[in-house]
């Protein structure tokens, strides 16, 4: 916390007491932590701004709101996913619980690879790709996967030859949260998320990257950020494409694909759909029922220091008490 209120007073030229300070006191009575704090550029911004940044409490709340308990069950566990929003996969699957090695085999005739995936994992965490061969020995990983928990084989998607000009070797994941209010879809924002160049997959909590997409075009902010190096780049680190003015392709086709899936399951009004945008069109890799707030408000986004909490107050017809 102090090593932050340092970063945050450089980036505002306020003192480190004042910034740590003022870091307590929005703990103690707006709910929003220190790394909120640095993340949001609250040093910067005053009341009337501070006052339109969703926080932990306020995004906890709407899924209390919107979200039944008893339909997490949907989006928490990866098969029960893939059966519910299998017309939005675009890709197979199998659960090892209900084959065999043979079945596993069968799966996998013809493929070069596959992904094994722990259903109930998250943030990129208990997922593995899984290259195949003529020597592969069916019996001997079906054993492995079974004893790792990897129950959840799927088909490698292809993704788009213009994200792999951006980011190769991982699918990135277009983020679109949803609300669904009297019986209609609306989409809050949209992330493009992307692997740093060191791994198969995009999750910010596994090094990977994320920026802001705008939905009146899908083209990309200026700039990605990365957790881990906790560092803003104005191009991707391992290919060099620049991010401001690349275009998402097949955007306007994700967005309507999360308005119609947001229909299947209306007791879940509040989710995080993961879309990757592949050869055979957008697909999802995964939902999230507790979809996050924070990396949409990050404040190399928002110029204007305006955070999303007003979009969601608009949609709903009310104010959201962050203390529901």
């Amino acid at each position: 916390m102090y090593r932050n209120a340092g970063v945050a007073a450089k980036e505002s030229g306020r003192s480190r007491i004042s910034v740590l300070l003022d870091m307590i006191w929005c703990i103690l009575f707006r709910g929003v932590g220190y790394l909120d704090y640095v993340v949001f550029g609250f040093a910067d911004i005053g009341k009337e701004k501070r006052d339109t940044y969703m926080t932990m409490s306020h995004n906890q709340a709407l899924v209390h709101m919107l979200n039944d308990r008893d339909y997490y069950y949907v989006f928490d566990d990866k098969l029960a996913f893939n059966e519910r929003f299998s017309k939005y996969l675009k890709r197979g699957f199998i659960d090892l619980q209900k084959t065999d090695a043979e079945g596993l085999a069968a799966f996998c005739e013809g493929k070069t690879s596959v992904f094994a995936k722990q259903p109930d994992s998250y943030g990129g965490l208990g997922v593995e790709r899984v290259t195949l061969g003529q020597d592969t020995d069916y019996t001997e990983l079906y054993v492995r996967l079974m004893e790792e928990g990897k129950y959840d084989i799927e088909e490698t998607a292809v993704q788009d030859p213009e994200l792999d000009r951006l980011c190769p070797g991982c699918i990135c994941t277009l983020r679109v949260v949803t609300i669904l209010h009297e019986g209609v879809p609306h989409v809050v924002y949209t992330l493009l998320r992307m692997g740093s160049g060191t791994s198969y997959v995009d999750n910010v909590t596994s090094g990977g990257m994320y920026t802001l997409v705008s939905m009146e075009d899908g083209t990309l902010a200026e700039y990605a950020f990365c957790d881990k190096t906790a560092s803003y780049y104005d191009r991707h680190p391992a290919t060099g494409v620049p991010f401001k003015g690349f275009k998402v392709p097949q955007y306007r086709e994700a967005l309507e694909m999360c308005l119609e899936a947001a229909l299947v399951e209306p007791h879940m009004g509040y989710v995080g759909w993961d879309v990757g945008i592949t050869v055979n069109g957008p697909a999802f890799m995964e939902g999230n029922n507790l979809p996050g707030y924070d990396m949409c408000q990050n404040k190399k986004f928002h110029p204007d220091h305006m955070g999303i909490l007003p979009v969601c107050e608009s949609i709903l017809g009310e104010k959201i008490d962050r203390n529901r």
